[in-house]
C-alpha cells in the first residue's frame, strides 16, 4: 500500500524535512558520536552493527521527490552514525527504490550491508523477481538475500543456493513475523543451510526464546529481530509510565532506548532492523547500542518490570 504524501510527511514530520532549517524536534535523550557494538555473522566472521535499518512503510513513498531527500537524509544519518545492514523487500511497495535512490545519491557507501528478501509464490518467478531487487537497489551484489515469511520457501531456498554459489550474493537466509509458523521455522534452521534467520522478537513477544534462539547460536545462524517496537505500538504503550530506576546502569534515557538494549543484548541476535522516518531516531536508536548492554540479570529485571505495568 502506497501511504499519502501528508500521511508520510507526519512521520518524517521535523526531524527531516523541518531538519533542514536546523530544526532537531526530541524524541528520546541525546545521540552520541559513540559507534554501536557489532557483532559476527557466524559463517564468516564478517562483523556487523547491531542497530540496522527497516523499511517496512516508512520508505514507501513513491516517486515524491521531497519524500525521496527525506528518506535519503535518515540513510545517510543511518551510516553517519554507524549503520550498516539495511533490510527490504518486494512487499514493502516503492521501499526498495526509495533505498536504491539514497544509495545512488550517497555514491553507494561502501559500508552499506544490502539485505533483501523474495517474496512470491511462484516458483518461476524468483530469479526474476532476484534479478529486479538488484536493479532497484543499483547494485550488481546483494549481501543477504531471504526469503520472506517462507513463501514457497522450498523451491525459492533451492534458487537462491544456485545464485549463492555463482557469487551474485553472500549470504543466505529465511524469515517470518509476529511469532507465525515458528515450529516450521524450527525444521528448516536444523536441517538446511543458512546463514541468517530474521523473527520477530522483543520484550513482549518472547516466543522465540525457548527454541529458536537456542537453536540458532547451537546452528551458527545469525539473527536479525523485526518488529522490536512493534510498529511503535510499544513505545506508546509505555510512554509515559516510569522507566525502571535500574535503566541508568546501562544509559537507558527512554523507553525506546530500553527496548532495543533488550533485544540486542540477547547473545543470539546479531542486529535488529527498527524502521524510522526521523534522522533523530536513526541517531538514537544507534546510540542505544553504543552504550552498556544488560546482561542476564538485568534482562531479567527489564522482563519483570515491563510484566508489572
Amino acid at each position: 500500500m502506497l501511504f499519502g504524501r501528508r500521511t508520510i510527511l507526519r512521520g518524517f514530520g521535523a526531524a527531516t524535512i523541518a531538519g533542514v532549517a536546523g530544526l532537531a524536534p526530541p524524541r528520546l535523550s541525546a545521540a552520541t558520536a559513540a559507534k554501536p557494538i557489532s557483532r559476527p555473522i557466524p559463517s564468516s566472521g564478517e562483523a556487523v552493527p547491531v542497530v540496522g535499518l527497516g523499511s517496512w512503510i516508512t520508505f514507501n513513498v513513491g516517486n515524491d521527490p521531497v519524500l525521496l531527500d527525506a528518506s535519503t537524509k535518515v540513510i545517510a544519518a543511518f551510516f553517519e552514525n554507524g549503520g550498516r545492514l539495511i533490510d527490504s523487500s518486494p512487499m514493502y511497495g516503492s521501499s526498495q527504490s526509495t533505498i536504491g535512490y539514497a544509495l545512488d545519491k550517497l555514491g553507494y557507501p561502501k559500508q552499506a550491508f544490502a539485505a533483501d528478501k523474495i517474496w512470491t509464490s511462484f516458483e518461476a518467478e524468483g530469479a526474476t523477481q532476484f534479478d529486479a531487487t538488484r536493479k532497484l537497489w543499483g547494485l550488481n551484489t546483494m549481501d543477504l538475500m531471504q526469503v520472506h515469511n517462507l513463501l514457497s520457501w522450498e523451491a525459492h531456498l533451492e534458487m537462491l543456493k544456485e545464485k549463492k554459489s555463482a557469487g551474485e550474493f553472500r549470504y543466505i537466509g529465511i524469515t517470518t513475523s509476529h511469532g507465525r509458523r515458528h515450529r516450521e521455522l524450527e525444521a528448516i534452521m536444523a536441517g538446511h543451510d543458512i546463514d541468517f534467520v530474521q523473527l520477530t522478537y522483543n520484550v513482549l513477544d518472547r516466543e522465540a526464546e525457548p527454541r529458536l534462539l537456542p537453536l540458532a547460536r547451537e546452528r551458527g545462524i545469525a539473527v536479525i529481530v523485526n518488529r522490536p517496537y512493534q510498529r511503535g505500538a510499544l513505545i506508546r504503550r509505555f510512554s509515559g509510565k516510569p522507566l525502571p530506576p535500574f535503566a541508568a546502569e546501562i544509559d537507558a534515557g527512554s523507553w525506546p532506548q530500553l527496548l532495543l538494549k533488550f533485544i540486542v543484548s540477547h547473545p543470539a541476535v546479531t542486529c535488529a532492523i527498527p524502521a524510522t522516518t526521523r534522522v533523530v531516531h536513526v541517531k538514537e536508536n544507534l546510540a542505544s547500542a553504543a552504550g552498556p548492554l544488560p546482561d542476564a540479570g538485568m534482562r531479567a529485571r527489564i522482563g519483570d518490570y515491563v510484566g508489572q505495568l
